[in-house]
């Protein structure tokens, strides 16, 4: 059916390229090694890649993934609103046209397996605005180490789930699961009635630790023992002016964190002050602040995107209080900054392996991927003057309607899972 269609083969540009009427996208399926569409019941706005026993650095297909996501059911129909519990397998590779028969013999028929979707489905009653994994660490290979999920809705409460079974239901027959399963082992209420969008799981306590924050600029901290008993502290940290949109904590300090706001900055935060006050508040945006991403492998690295479609990495190294206890509440030159996108930055994550990778969605329907290592020498400047619509360092651009978030699957290089108002991706 292709061959008969008359394709324009020109590359389309999100806010400048404009479709004309009758005119649809297609991707450049050449580009892809693997590429999946699948549709919710209600939209889920946020997603989390579950990481699983298969191993890591996966380069084998068909490949399966595992992953949570909260739906955002329509006014009037909250009641149907849930968290879902996925398993996707089956996940097979593009099939590309092979140059010669050697090739056609290496080929795997497996590799192009038809995609299958599990699921375990938790009522929840409410719309999801964020969601957000947790696993302790693995006591055994024999076992699922303990998995957990947080939870940010517009109710303003949060619930925290543990999804351990649903998990083994999708590979161990005869799991059962109950209606106990499906409640939620911790709520908190400490934002009243506030709806929030921002939290984050300590990847540096084993127990488990939650960063929670809300519209009223409150970050509350809530911490599970070794017991399974959760604490929420009653004091907030508090400073910001606008709502709290993201909180990321410190991928080397466990007692540090970063927090983004609708005031346009971002503050570091200590959990051991007894102040509950930044130690350091930079003005990165004349806008909001929506998403944040620390930098996993490079912990001075700490990627932002903004309301206006820019997003920007920072230097921490450079963010020092003025004098100690004082708070430098200044604008802070960044390393790098793009301004390609013409819609809000909906999500932006660093690659898990590679520190110079990141991925960015914006409200102009797209997934694009950057490579912060390109640079250009002079004579190459030249070559490329007056493209200002194709920055060197954009990688790859990924066109998906309503997108809002995406994430790297930290065991499948090269893999990432999107969802928004069109489904997952």
């Amino acid at each position: 059916m292709v061959a008969e269609m008359d394709i324009d083969q020109a590359t389309f540009i999100p806010g400048r390229t404009i479709l004309q009427p009758g005119e649809s996208l297609a991707p450049d399926l050449s580009t892809y090694e693997m590429l999946h569409t699948l549709e919710a019941p209600w939209p889920c706005l946020s997603l989390d890649v579950v990481r699983d026993q298969l191993g890591d650095n996966r380069k084998t297909y068909p490949a399966t993934t595992y992953a949570v996501a909260g739906t955002q059911a329509a006014s009037g129909r909250e009641k149907e609103n849930q968290i879902m519990v996925m398993k996707m397998s089956g996940l097979g590779k593009l099939e590309k046209d092979v140059d010669s028969e050697e090739e056609d013999e290496d080929s795997d028929d497996e590799e192009h397996s038809d995609p299958i979707l599990e699921t375990k489905n938790i009522p929840l009653n409410t719309c999801t605005n964020r969601i957000r994994v947790y696993q302790e660490p693995q006591a055994t290979a024999a076992r699922l180490p303990t998995t957990m999920t947080a939870v940010m809705t517009e109710s303003g409460n949060v619930y925290i789930h543990d999804i351990t079974t649903h998990l083994t239901s999708f590979d161990t027959p005869g799991t059962v699961l109950t209606a106990q399963n499906d409640k939620p082992i911790y709520t908190i209420k400490a934002h009243g009635q506030t709806e929030g969008y921002a939290l984050d799981w300590s990847p540096l306590t084993p127990a488990g630790k939650l960063l929670t924050g809300d519209n009223q600029g409150r970050i509350f901290c809530t911490t599970r023992s070794d017991g399974g008993t959760f604490v929420t502290d009653d004091a907030p940290f508090t400073g910001h002016s606008g709502s709290v949109e993201e909180l990321q904590w410190s991928p080397s300090e466990k007692n540090v964190f970063a927090s983004a706001s609708s005031d346009g900055t971002v503050k570091i935060w200590d959990t051991r002050s007894k102040s509950r006050t930044a130690a350091v508040s930079v003005q990165v945006s004349k806008t909001d602040v929506n998403v944040l991403s620390w930098s996993k492998l490079t912990s001075h690295l700490l990627a932002s995107g903004a309301d206006d479609g820019q997003w920007a990495v920072w230097d921490l190294r450079q963010w020092k209080p003025s004098a100690p206890g004082s708070i430098a509440s200044s604008s802070q030159t960044a390393v790098a900054s793009f301004n390609f996108n013409k819609e809000q930055i909906t999500s932006v994550e660093w690659h898990p392996t590679d520190d110079s990778i990141v991925a960015v969605a914006a409200g102009d329907n797209t997934v694009t991927l950057w490579d912060l290592a390109v640079e250009l020498d002079d004579e190459e400047s030249k070559d490329t003057a007056g493209a200002q619509d194709y920055p060197p360092q954009l990688l790859f651009v990924h066109y998906m309607e309503q997108v809002k978030e995406c994430h790297w699957h930290p065991q499948i290089p090269g893999a990432i899972m999107a969802t928004g108002g069109s489904g997952f991706g």
